[in-house]
């Protein structure tokens, strides 16, 4: 897949393609529906897939302060797309000017003159341009008017629940990993640094793996989950810890991961975690030993619930 910063990076001679547009945090079961699509479309036309997306989120941009919580750092946001044998990816620079592009101009200037979009696949409830003024009715006739089609790709759900980024960011913050993973199609992962912690894990005969995160990451709430550690190709089974570790009177929030039967140093390392399964609360208690016999039940969880 090759990877353009900006349209304007349209190597010259390029032919017609099939766009496909969206901020795509998750790449969600829905998402992957609407790219999808657009591959198949651009693969039966003998075409390339396109898909055009932004950094950073438009939401900051436009009302800073409001970024919502990122479910895809954009690396893995591109390993994604690209598992789902995009040609290109175009990540547009998010600006305050380019928020003000007007949608007939956003469509001629991306879409016409940069992209030569034969066909535009979008998502039902898609928005374009200035103060998303652009919708699917007007895109249809702007595509009458340069010659390009517009399929629509139908949104994705389960029983009465539509999946959408927003839905998912929710049940994460709830702590609802398998709920976000049906939404999503793989557990809900969140990357970080391996950082040097208090120690106190490997005091308790438990090392842990202290993630540092991303400030706008979507990291579940507090509690005790089963989940995956992701080194280069290898997923190592791990009960990860999300909290304050009130035990010891902690006030920084942190994301930690005790990693089954491993021994071996990762400061330093960028790692990815897995959340699989809540498994419990966070709890306080009244001591050092009692919390070590629920850590113990905790990595036995951990076995049963990984190995199913």
């Amino acid at each position: 897949m090759e990877r353009w910063r900006g349209y304007e990076a349209v190597p010259g001679g390029f032919g017609r393609s099939v766009v496909t547009i969206g901020v795509f945090d998750g790449v969600h079961r829905g998402h992957q529906a609407t790219i999808g699509h657009a591959v198949k479309r651009a693969r039966e036309a003998g075409l390339q897939s396109v898909v055009v997306t932004f950094d950073p989120h438009p939401s900051e941009v436009v009302r800073p302060g409001t970024h919502p919580a990122v479910l895809t750092e954009p690396r893995r946001k591109a390993e994604l797309i690209a598992d789902l044998g995009v040609d290109v990816l175009c990540v547009v620079p998010f600006t305050l000017e380019f928020s003000r592009l007007p949608p007939e101009a956003f469509v001629h200037d991306v879409l016409v003159e940069h992209l030569h979009a034969a066909a535009v696949v979008v998502g039902g409830n898609f928005r374009f341009g200035h103060k998303a003024a652009g919708d699917g009715a007007l895109l249809r006739e702007l595509g009458r008017r340069w010659g390009f089609a517009v399929e629509d790709s139908p949104l994705v759900s389960s029983a009465d629940t539509m999946f959408s980024s927003t839905y998912i960011r929710a049940c994460v913050a709830a702590g609802d990993v398998a709920a976000a993973a049906e939404a999503l199609g793989r557990p809900h992962r969140v990357e970080g640094v391996i950082v040097r912690g208090d120690q106190r894990g490997r005091e308790l005969g438990f090392p842990t793996a202290n993630f540092l995160t991303g400030t706008h990451t979507a990291v579940p709430a507090d509690g005790v989950y089963a989940g995956w550690v992701i080194r280069g190709g290898q997923r190592l089974p791990a009960a990860a810890s999300v909290g304050t570790n009130p035990t010891f009177s902690g006030e920084d929030r942190r994301v930690e991961a005790h990693i089954l039967d491993f021994d071996g140093d990762l400061y330093g390392e960028r790692l990815g975690l897995e959340f699989v399964a809540n498994l419990r609360g966070q709890v306080k208690y009244d001591g050092v030993e009692p919390l070590i016999a629920q850590i113990k039940e905790d990595v036995a969880q951990t076995r049963t619930v990984l190995s199913r």
